[in-house]
């Protein structure tokens, strides 16, 4: 189990990881002990005991790094609602990127930012692939197209959109950004896509903060689903997956699009 042990030495008996535990896998002993392991239940690997402790005596292993920050309990000590509106606001889908590859030093501090995303049950099945390869990108692109536009269902939407593309870009379905990001899955059910979703947001946003332009691209979701051999040419297998371009961003805007605010049932 990932959760070993509890150090008595720094142990309280406060109960805390007693009522956080969603397995209920701590129990209070005699009412001045608690201790942890039940063999019929199994750990999620959610970290809410260890995050919650106050005396940090809850011993773990192969879960990753925990973190100890200045106002971790505190986040609106960090960051401000209207610079994040402002962030949130300014953050854009890019179409138009720079030649020049990402560093791989900052498309590491992307992939760190997706995996704090949160996924159902804590379940975390998904995983990870990066295509830096023009002619790779290139041949996954024509693929997309070929197909999408040879469907009946997407043909009348895609086709002419990704022919015109075609004219501008060597890889029109990918606008010619120099990655490619996938995030993939074995889960079948919709709580799958879900977690992408939230991974891939999480990307987004990290990329975001560090000058880099993203988009995501439903096209390859859509030709997949139609297609599954077309994962062989990015050199994956999945149930469910989501996928966004990656570069410095080629366009400059100067104010925010305009956005109707919608009503909100419920809100006066």
């Amino acid at each position: 189990m990932p959760i070993v042990e509890i150090d008595y030495e720094k142990c309280t008996f406060c109960g805390t990881c007693i009522r956080v535990c969603p397995r209920r896998l701590f129990n209070e002993i005699n009412g001045e002990k608690v201790e942890y392991g039940d063999p019929k239940s199994m750990c999620i690997r959610c970290g809410h005991c260890v995050a919650r402790c106050p005396e940090d005596a809850i011993i773990y292993e192969d879960m990753g790094e925990s973190y100890e920050f200045s106002d971790v309990n505190h986040p609106e000590r960090i960051l401000s609602y209207e610079n994040l509106f402002k962030f949130l606001q300014a953050h854009r889908s890019i179409r138009r990127y720079k030649k020049e590859k990402v560093s791989e030093e900052l498309l590491q501090k992307v992939f760190k930012a997706m995996q704090w995303a949160p996924t159902g049950r804590n379940m975390r099945s998904e995983s990870f692939i990066i295509i830096s390869d023009e002619e790779q990108l290139k041949t996954l692109s024509d693929a997309i197209q070929k197909t999408l536009t040879e469907d009946k269902s997407w043909g009348w939407l895609y086709g002419e959109r990704l022919a015109n593309l075609a004219k501008e870009f060597r890889s029109p379905v990918y606008f010619d950004a120099p990655h490619l990001i996938i995030v993939y899955s074995q889960l079948f059910t919709d709580i799958g896509i879900q977690n992408i979703a939230n991974i891939i947001t999480y990307g987004r946003l990290a990329a975001h903060s560090l000058g880099l332009g993203t988009c995501w691209n439903g096209w390859t979701q859509a030709a997949i689903e139609i297609d599954p051999k077309i994962m062989k040419l990015a050199g994956f297998r999945a149930k469910k997956l989501g996928a966004f371009t990656i570069g410095y961003p080629d366009v400059t805007f100067y104010r925010t699009p305009p956005r109707s605010f919608k009503h909100v049932k419920g809100l006066t």
